[in-house]
């Protein structure tokens, strides 16, 4: 009589993923594959004593005229074996025969299937046939068995990795939740510092231009009535070229003036930009948001980057305005790093090929609002933020909102940018923020938020 009780293996089939590096995307190719495909036609005691020899097969596939024909697990066929007189009726008899006692209903599973969905599928069979193997066809006609001990057992193990990922990138965006925080409020501070002493200047220089008026005039009073100009003056008056320093202290003052605006405007937009008020919703205007992101962002943008603002009159619109300053901060920089990386090839192309064309691309960057008449419940203002980089290729254009997802390298993108402006215009202010892209010829993000105009 052939023994067919055999002996439990020694080896844990948690260790049968030591050597394999398993994660979220694995596929049933990735798990141990058992080959043991026989015609129905073969007599069961060739199986039973295939069973006997190799104690890690779970099952045996039956196959009739090169196709899967049905399966039996090690379980169901040492069960129906050990029953009375089961040997003498099966044992030397097709596979066929025992087939028809012991069938069951079955998947045959692509390949390709993530064990996540395979192992979910497979708990969701009837209770009497969750452990029973399941089937995966390799190629037309190949087929291969998989464990469904070591199914459940990857998807603990992917689990556990997802759990894993999922509190790093929690941790993760917790401490750049904090830092940014921490950066906003620091910034807030130096703007608030900033802002006194370049108020005082800006307005000390009306006085300082009245000052320059009058003692022009006494300089003239002097020219006028003194008859002759002792001998001394007029060596000094040369010695520090007066007149040049009459004509260029007009042109001295007019520049501390425009120099000491600017500062108000950039320190306005930083902490315009940094707000800590964002906790309700105020009337803002968009145009000056775009404004003060440009006008921080104006250092990167001096590299030869044209923009182009083509601005319809919008009404002021309840959102958060520092918000939105930061969605429009990282969609704007975003399209300066395309066109400075699409520079770049361009100088290395030409410098490949001396002989080649000289290219009359120019980076540019467009930016567009205006008002849409229908959007949900009542009108709605629109912002399109485009460049004409070197646009974003298909693989990755549906992942370019997930957390964490960048293609930057490491140390100079988080992968949170477009992420956060997804959730701030989308959740935040129940707006919609997509993407138009072509490769080769640029990238557009549309923005679209519901109007809620505030009655000025």
């Amino acid at each position: 009589m052939i023994n067919l009780q055999g002996q439990p293996q020694k080896q844990s089939v948690f260790d049968l993923f030591e050597a394999k590096s398993l994660s979220t995307e694995s596929t049933l190719r990735e798990l141990s594959l058992y080959d043991f495909q026989v015609a129905d036609s073969h007599l069961a005691i060739e199986v039973a004593r295939k069973l006997e020899e190799d104690l890690a097969i779970p099952g045996v596939i039956l196959t009739k005229n090169g196709q899967c024909a049905g399966m039996i697990s090690r379980r169901r066929f040492l069960e129906r074996m050990s029953r009375p007189y089961a040997l003498d009726l099966f044992l030397r008899r097709p596979l066929s025969a025992l087939y028809n006692f012991t069938q069951a209903t079955f998947k045959i599973f692509p390949p390709d299937t993530q064990i996540v969905e395979a192992a979910r599928e497979s708990l969701q069979r009837p209770p009497e046939l969750v452990y029973e193997p399941i089937v995966t066809e390799l190629h037309p006609g190949v087929y291969r068995l998989i464990d469904s001990h070591q199914l459940l057992v990857a998807q603990s193990k992917i689990h556990q990795i997802t759990t894993r990922l999922l509190d790093e990138k929690t941790y993760a965006h917790q401490i750049q939740t904090e830092k940014m925080v921490s950066l906003g409020q620091m910034v807030a501070g130096v703007a608030h510092e900033i802002r006194n002493p370049v108020n005082s200047v800006n307005g000390n220089i009306d006085f300082l231009t009245d000052y320059y008026g009058n003692l022009m005039e006494l300089l003239e009073l002097y020219d006028t009535e003194l008859a002759e100009t002792p001998k001394r003056i007029v060596e000094f008056k040369e010695e520090i070229d007066l007149d040049f320093i009459l004509e260029d202290s007009p042109n001295l003052l007019k520049s501390m003036r425009l120099g000491s605006e600017r500062l108000i405007q950039i320190v306005t937009s930083l902490r315009n930009f940094s707000r800590m008020d964002d906790d309700k919703l105020q009337a803002a205007d968009l145009h000056e948001c775009i404004d003060g992101t440009l006008l921080i962002l104006e250092n990167r943008l001096k590299r030869s980057i044209q923009v182009q603002r083509n601005y319809d009159e919008l009404p002021l619109v309840n959102c958060y305005p520092g918000q939105l300053s930061q969605v429009f901060m990282n969609l704007i920089a975003n399209s300066i790093d395309a066109l400075v990386d699409k520079e770049a090839d361009h100088k290395a192309a030409a410098h490949a090929d001396a002989e080649a064309q000289p290219s009359d691309w120019k980076p540019k960057i467009k930016i567009t609002t205006k008002r849409v008449e229908n959007y949900g419940d009542g009108p709605g203002v629109a912002v399109r933020i485009e460049d004409n980089g070197p646009g974003i290729p298909p693989a990755i254009r549906d992942r370019i909102f997930e957390n964490f997802f960048t293609t930057k390298p490491i140390g100079k993108g988080t992968g949170l940018g477009l992420s956060i402006s997804h959730q701030i215009v989308t959740q935040k202010h129940q707006g919609e923020l997509t993407l138009e892209t072509e490769v080769g010829e640029g990238t557009a993000f549309n923005i679209v938020l519901p109007c809620r105009t505030i009655p000025e």
